[in-house]
Order: structure tokens, then C-alpha cells, then sequence
């Protein structure tokens, strides 16, 4: 039975969204009528259409493409060799497109979708563009599924704002079948314990850039997924609790022979259920109120990356549901804290998976009703599918249940599993690692997973700062050595400069915290699933850019930030003053491409209804969405309103 929380919460989503629902299932219903009806998509385009669509296709191809025999499986990939997570999809289509054949199909390279990596750009001007980059994301995969040629999509995206970005675009065509493809971790480098230390060290001066370079690259040093549990892990695993992946493909590492086998079966896959499969499970089905609901509460019984608290929104929204902050703190009261992973422990997610990784993590929650059972994946009705593994027997894929919780004992590299997984009965903590604060500085996200208890609770006067340089310039000029303070890092959300991840300053702040200072940030820019050990306040909302409380803070007010209680207020009469400091002005903003993407700092929504430059969804009948900021405000607050 589920648990009544869970229920009650979906329930009260469902109601919200009964009439954007209800337009979203009525339009992909109608199209995929069309699709069974009269057959594959391109059957429908011109001759002159039709025939620009196989004209570069291997000869065989262009056979099947003439005609309407075979399904059309499109491939929307985001390979480039420079990222490590996504370096693997180079031989993907390849493979993908002799699967599909295999199994009565023919399969194209749609398009491609950019792939940035926060890692990479972080502290500088390109992390001004990664939020952004997710709807670029989601107009590109819509611009790789809009020529019609397709009845299935195979989805190729791993990190950060790419997942997010390539679902919120294949929602737009609901009516097709589609299967996220992953490409796994890589293998486990330097212990992520002596990776921290080299950073605080590095940080604090002790150490010189040579050494923190070789400790970088042994950490990060082979294609595959960054092993931390950051935003793109937690894409992962969230794709495999909605029944995106196929059953245990998340954690399975790169250039293994079982990784080969699920990327092969995910492409058969895709073709059986399209309707000429015989087993139709479109994409706007799959993702509904329960498949969302299951998503938060797997975010926040992994601790996983805070950038979800606007993704999931963002991802509800293109499938005509209102999720709010407030449904993620409902659920995180009951969710208790099952993982511990980097940042929030000394594990990655090579020792989760050998703990038992996610059929163990699924089935522990399902056994405990916090998750939704009877929803569809494309493996097929219910999620009891994923409580099983997959292991190569005689060279064949076959699938194993595996649902015992670790009970002890040495894991991958002699870590005991019950430091990296743990039943229900015995959690890490008995709520959600993840909290929602609200106070007179506004809402706002709190990772509290890797937190010590004795650091949830902080009041201290602020020390105010514009931009995120100047915070390390005063740590590197000794400003902030023998003081306890709450850092207030303003102008950093979506309408300022696009919400950049802050998390170049979790070394010298956590320097500063193990010295026995007393240390916080509160910020409306991000901090991503990188987020450490630092008590924080992110994702504030409304941002100063957009009138927030934050921009009317001085230094030496008092704050107090309080994950317990989920409070974060400012000890101080705000009245009659007027804000102060200022986002960067079109001109200001300009380099490394940034001067392209100001029309999206004048339409983004805020945190809370996911940092999206879409609008939100509006019934039939209405006057159609518009842009600017009052056309912004009028549609979100008419679409965000809750029902008892």
C-alpha cells in the first residue's frame, strides 16, 4: 500500500492539473490515434518531403524509408568528444541502427544536442550559459523530431542540463514512444576523501596548481560519467525511477560488454513499442503524476542534485503538470535519506551499484509504499520491472531480481555497503536530504544531506557580495579569517546573469567551517549536487533581479538560516530601504557568447517554477502564450495556483 502522504500528494498534483492535463493527454492522444491508425509518420509527408528525408541514407535504408513497412526510430544524441560522460555515444548510433534493423525498424540521427559541462565552466563566464542551455536543449531535440520521419526516439543525454533539456523536448511529442540511453560512469578514481582534502589544501595555499592537477585528473580520467553524485548521476538515476531507462542500465559502466548488450536491447526496444510493435507506450503517458512524484521521492531519498528542484518543474510543466516546492517538501518529511554518496559521503556511485544499486534502491522503496507500483515504463506496466538487474549468462541479456538489502560487509574497494545503501528501517536519516525554507528573504533549497547535524542551525551577521570573484578575493586576502558570517551572494539568479552554479566557493568556505567558524551562503544563484558540507540557502526566490528581499540585505544583518526547522530569515527591519548593488546591464554582459542568450535573462521565469524561458502551459482556447515580464508573471501565477 502507498504510503498516505505520497498519495495524498499526488492527488492534490493531479487536481492542480486536472485542465493542463487533460489539453496535454488530449493532444498526443490524438496524434498517436493518427499513428496507429495510418501507420508510420513519414507515410504522411509529400513525395519531395519524403524523398530529402532518405537521400542520404545507406542504400537498404532508403528502401525502407520509401515505403511504410518499417518503423522510423529517430536518434537525438549528445556526443562530443571533449566531455568525458558523453565521449561513449561515438559509436552509439552505429550499434543503435543495427538493433533497430534487427528488430524490423530503421533508425536515423535526428539532430544533436549541445552538451556543456558545469565542471568545466565553473567560476567563469561560460556557467552563465549552462541553465540556459537546457531549453536550448529541449528547442533542439523538438527541432530533431519536427521533421515527421519518426514513430520511437532514442534519447542520448547524460549530464547536468542535458536530460532535462532532451525530455522537456521529446514532451512536446508525447505521442512518441522514447528510451533514454545512458552511457554509465567511469570507473572509480582517486578516493573522493583525498580528492576533498586536495581542494581544501589547494585552497587554503598548501599545496600548488601542478598537484591539484594531478589529483583532478586521477579523479576524472576516463570516458564515463563523473563519479560523484552530482546533477548528472542523479539525471540517471531519476530517468530508471520513471521508467525511462531500461531496467539497471544506469551505474553499468562504459565499454563493457554488458553495456554493449543494454544499448543494443534499448534500441529492439524502442521499435516494440511502437504500434507496429504491437506494444504502444508513448513518451506523455509514461511521464504523468505518479512518474513525477516517484522522481522527487527518489531525488530525496538519494540525496541528490538540488538542480532538480527546478528541472523536475520544468520537466512536469512540458507534460501539462504544476509541481511546486512545496509538494517537494510534503514528500521529504516522509522520504527517509537511503544513499549516501559524494558529497554526501565518501562513496561514488561505482560502490552504490555494487552495494546493490538501484533494483536494491527501488525495491526498498516500493516494499515501503513510497513509491508509485502501478504506473507504465517502457519496460512495460508497473514498476516492479525494476527491481531486477542485468547480467550477461552465455552471452545473453537476461534480467535477475535482486531486491535484498545490504545487511554489512565489504563493498567495492572495502567499503562496508551499509555506508553506502541502507533497508528503510535503518535510514541515514528519516527524512529527505533536501529541504525547503521560507522565511522574509523568500523560499529557498537546502541540501541538508551532507550536512552535520551541529551546522543545520546558523545565526550570523551577513557579509554581502554582487558577484561570486569578490567572496574570493576577501578569503584570499584574509578578510574573512577570524569571523563568523553568512555569505550573501546576490544578482545570481535566472533574470541576473543565468543562475550560475557557486560551487567555486564551497572549498574556502568549507576551509573556513573546519577552522570552527561558523559559515553559511545564502544566494539566489545555484550550487548544484556538488553541494558539500556548508550550510546553504540556494536557489532564493524571488532573486534580487527580480525585486527579492536579498537585494535590500546589508552587511552586519543578521541571519538566521535554520534547515531543521526550514526557516531562513534576516534578523533586521528591511522596511524603507532601497535595494542595492545591481545585476549586470546588457552591455556589462557580454564574452564567451553570453550577449547571444540576453533576450532569455528578459523572459526566464523564476526558481520555483523552474528557471524556464517557456511559458507555462495554457488551456485551449486561451489567448496563447507571450512573452515579456508581465506576460511572464501573468501565466505562471494563473498556472502555479494550488487546489485544497
Amino acid at each position: 500500500m502507498t504510503n498516505h502522504v505520497i498519495n495524498r500528494v499526488t492527488d492534490r498534483i493531479r487536481r492542480r492539473s486536472r485542465v493542463s492535463r487533460a489539453d496535454y493527454l488530449d493532444r498526443i492522444g490524438r496524434a498517436g490515434q493518427e499513428l496507429r491508425e495510418r501507420g508510420p509518420a513519414r507515410g504522411r509527408l509529400a513525395c519531395a518531403n519524403l524523398a530529402h528525408g532518405f537521400a542520404a541514407a545507406p542504400a537498404a535504408d532508403r528502401l525502407d524509408l520509401r515505403g511504410t513497412a518499417k518503423p522510423g526510430v529517430a536518434i537525438v544524441t549528445s556526443y562530443n568528444d571533449m566531455l568525458s560522460a558523453h565521449q561513449p555515444y561515438e559509436t552509439y548510433p552505429a550499434q543503435l541502427k543495427r538493433a533497430v534493423r534487427a528488430a524490423g525498424g530503421v533508425a536515423q540521427v535526428a539532430g544533436g544536442v549541445p552538451a556543456m559541462c558545469d565542471g568545466i565552466t565553473q567560476g567563469r563566464a561560460g556557467m552563465e550559459l549552462s541553465l540556459y542551455s537546457r531549453d536550448v536543449i529541449a528547442m533542439a531535440t523538438a527541432i530533431a523530431l519536427s521533421h515527421d520521419m519518426f514513430d520511437a526516439a532514442l534519447l542520448l543525454g547524460v549530464c547536468d542540463k542535458i536530460v532535462p533539456g532532451l525530455l522537456i523536448g521529446a514532451l512536446r511529442f508525447g505521442h512518441l514512444p522514447a528510451l533514454f540511453v545512458p552511457a554509465g560512469p567511469m570507473p572509480s578514481g582517486l578516493p573522493n576523501k583525498v580528492k576533498a582534502r586536495a581542494r581544501q589544501r589547494f585552497a587554503e595555499g598548501a599545496i600548488g596548481r601542478a598537484e591539484m592537477l594531478e589529483a583532478e585528473a586521477a579523479s576524472y580520467h576516463s570516458p564515463g560519467t563523473c563519479t560523484f553524485y552530482g546533477t548528472a548521476n542523479s539525471n540517471q538515476l531519476l530517468m530508471e525511477v520513471m521508467g525511462l531507462h531500461l531496467p539497471g542500465a544506469t551505474f553499468v559502466n562504459p565499454r563493457t560488454e554488458l553495456r554493449q548488450a543494454l544499448t543494443g536491447a534499448a534500441a529492439r526496444r524502442a521499435v516494440e513499442i511502437t504500434p507496429h510493435g504491437g506494444e504502444y507506450i508513448p513518451l506523455g503517458e509514461i511521464v504523468d503524476e505518479r512518474a513525477i512524484v516517484n522522481a522527487v521521492v527518489a531525488l530525496l531519498a538519494s540525496g541528490g542534485s538540488t538542480n532538480h528542484t527546478m528541472h523536475l518543474v520544468a520537466v512536469a510543466a512540458a507534460a501539462g503538470i504544476t509541481l511546486t516546492w512545496d509538494d517537494m517538501a510534503d514528500l521529504s518529511r516522509v522520504v527517509p535519506l537511503l544513499a549516501r554518496m559524494y558529497p554526501n559521503g565518501q562513496a561514488d556511485v561505482n560502490h552504490f551499484q555494487a552495494a546493490g544499486g538501484m533494483a536494491v534502491f527501488i525495491g526498498a522503496l516500493l516494499d515501503a509504499g513510497l513509491l508509485h507500483r502501478d504506473v507504465l515504463t517502457v519496460a512495460g506496466p508497473g514498476l516492479d520491472h525494476y527491481r531486477s538487474a542485468p547480467e550477461l549468462k552465455e552471452g545473453e541479456l537476461v534480467w535477475a531480481e535482486r531486491t535484498a538489502v545490504p545487511v554489512g560487509g565489504d563493498g567495492l574497494d572495502g567499503l562496508d555497503v551499509r555506508e553506502v545503501l541502507r533497508p528503510v528501517s535503518e535510514p541515514f536519516s528519516p527524512d529527505g536530504g533536501i529541504h525547503i525554507l521560507s522565511g522574509n528573504l523568500g523560499r529557498a533549497v537546502s541540501k541538508v544531506s551532507a550536512v552535520k547535524p551541529e551546522h543545520l542551525v546558523i545565526e550570523a551577521p551577513a557579509r554581502v557580495f554582487d558577484d561570486q570573484l569578490d567572496l574570493l578575493r576577501a578569503f584570499e586576502d584574509g578578510e574573512l579569517d577570524d569571523q563568523d558570517f553568512v555569505a550573501v551572494v546576490r544578482y545570481q539568479g535566472p533574470r541576473a546573469n543565468g543562475m550560475p552554479e557557486l560551487h567555486k566557493l564551497t572549498p574556502p568556505l568549507a576551509v573556513l567551517l573546519d577552522r570552527g567558524r561558523k559559515v553559511a551562503i545564502v544566494t539566489d544563484g545555484r550550487m548544484s549536487g556538488a553541494s558539500g558540507k556548508v550550510p546553504a540557502a540556494i536557489h532564493l526566490s524571488p532573486e534580487a533581479a527580480d525585486g527579492g528581499p536579498i537585494a535590500l540585505v546589508r552587511d552586519g544583518d543578521m541571519i538566521r538560516l535554520d534547515s531543521s526547522a526550514g526557516t531562513l530569515t534576516v534578523l533586521a527591519d528591511l522596511s524603507g530601504r532601497a535595494p542595492a548593488g545591481a545585476p549586470p546591464g546588457d552591455e556589462r554582459w557580454q564574452g564567451t557568447g553570453r550577449e547571444l542568450f540576453a533576450a532569455f535573462r528578459h523572459v526566464v521565469g523564476p526558481a520555483d517554477h523552474g528557471a524556464s524561458v517557456f511559458p507555462a502551459t495554457v488551456s485551449r482556447g486561451a489567448a496563447g502564450p507571450a512573452f515579456g515580464a508581465d506576460a511572464r508573471t501573468d501565466v505562471l501565477g494563473n498556472a502555479f495556483g494550488d487546489v485544497a
